[in-house]
C-alpha cells in the first residue's frame, strides 16, 4: 500500500499561556498543502517484525525513534499484526515548521488501518495519533482545522485557498522548539484566529501573526528577511510556519520571478 503523507502550514500561531505540565496553550490553524513524502507499507515475506528502508533526505538517529515505527509499536500493543515491509521518500525537510513526521505517523496508523481492516474509527485513529505528538492528529482527517489546547483541540473551519499559489522556502536553519519558546511572552490576543480566517486574506497581514517570529527572527534575521522578499514579490500574505524554519507566501497568481535565496530548500503549488 503506498500512501502520500503530506505537509501542513500554520496560518498564526498565538502562545496564550503557559500551563502547570510545561507545555503552551496556543491556537492556531492547520492547512494541509501538496508538498508530501511517499510512505509505502506491505505484508512481509522475508522478516519476523518490520524491515524498514528510506531514501530522499537522510533520517538520522535510531529506527526505533521514528515515528512511523512508534505507530507500528503502538498497534502492535492492541493487536496482532504480521510483519511488514516499510519504505520510505523523505522529501518533507525537518526542523521546518511543516509537520513531516507527523504526517507520517499518521499516515502509517489509517495504513495499518486500512491493510489489516483493523476497523479502527476516525476518533479512535485520532486519540491514539495524539500520543505520538501534538501535531500527529490532525492529519488523520487531513483538511484545514482551526487548533485549541496544546494543539490537539480541533474545530472545524469553513476555509479554503483553494486556487492560490504557495511559495514555500526553508532555508538551511534548523530552529529547535525550545528556542523558538525563548523570547515568547505568552498572550492573549485581541482577536481570535478563527474569526480573522473569516476576513478578507488581504487583511491577513495586519491581523494574522505567528508569535514565534519574535524570536526566531531575532535569532535568525536571515528567516525574517525571507518573509520580507515574499512580500516584495507581491504576496498577499506571508508567514513562517509553526516554530519555523521554513516560510511561506500565498499568492493570488504565480510569481513570475523568484530570488536568490542561497542554499535553501523552495517548492510551490496550487493549493487545494
Amino acid at each position: 500500500m503506498r500512501t502520500f503523507p503530506n505537509a501542513k502550514i500554520n496560518l498564526g500561531l498565538n502562545i496564550i499561556e503557559k500551563r502547570t505540565d510545561g507545555y503552551h496553550n496556543i491556537e492556531t490553524i492547520f492547512y494541509p498543502i501538496g508538498l508530501s513524502d511517499v510512505l509505502e507499507v506491505d505484508k512481509s515475506d522475508s522478516c519476523s517484525d518490520y524491515s524498514f528502508s528510506s531514501s530522499g533526505i537522510a533520517i538520522g538517529g535510531d529506527t526505533e525513534d521514528n515515528l512511523i515505527i512508534k505507530a507500528y509499536r503502538l498497534l502492535q500493543t492492541d493487536f496482532h499484526l504480521p510483519a511488514i515491509d516499510i519504505s520510505l521518500i523523505k522529501q518533507i525537510p525537518f526542523g521546518a515548521g511543516l509537520g513531516g513526521g507527523s504526517a507520517d505517523a499518521a499516515f502509517m496508523l489509517k495504513a495499518l488501518n486500512e491493510l489489516f481492516d483493523l476497523k479502527l474509527s476516525t476518533e479512535e485513529l485520532e486519540n491514539k495519533a495524539a500520543t505520538l505528538g501534538a501535531d500527529c492528529p490532525v492529519f488523520i482527517k487531513n483538511q484545514p482545522v482551526f487548533a485549541t489546547g496544546i494543539g490537539n483541540v480541533f474545530t472545524a473551519i469553513n476555509l479554503s485557498l483553494k486556487g492560490k499559489f504557495l511559495l514555500l522556502v526553508k532555508p538551511d536553519i534548523h530552529v529547535s522548539t525550545p528556542e523558538a519558546y525563548a523570547l515568547v511572552v505568552p498572550h492573549k490576543p485581541d482577536y481570535s484566529l478563527f474569526d480573522i480566517a473569516q476576513k478578507p486574506i488581504e487583511t491577513w497581514k495586519e491581523l494574522m501573526k505567528n508569535d514565534f517570529e519574535v524570536s526566531v527572527f531575532a535569532k535568525h534575521p536571515e528567516i525574517g528577511h525571507i518573509k520580507n522578499e515574499l512580500y516584495k514579490m507581491g504576496a498577499v500574505y506571508a508567514s513562517m510556519s509553526g516554530s519555523g524554519s521554513s516560510v511561506y507566501g500565498i499568492f493570488e497568481n504565480e510569481p513570475e520571478y523568484v530570488p536568490d535565496f542561497g542554499n535553501s530548500f523552495i517548492t510551490g503549488g496550487l493549493l487545494e
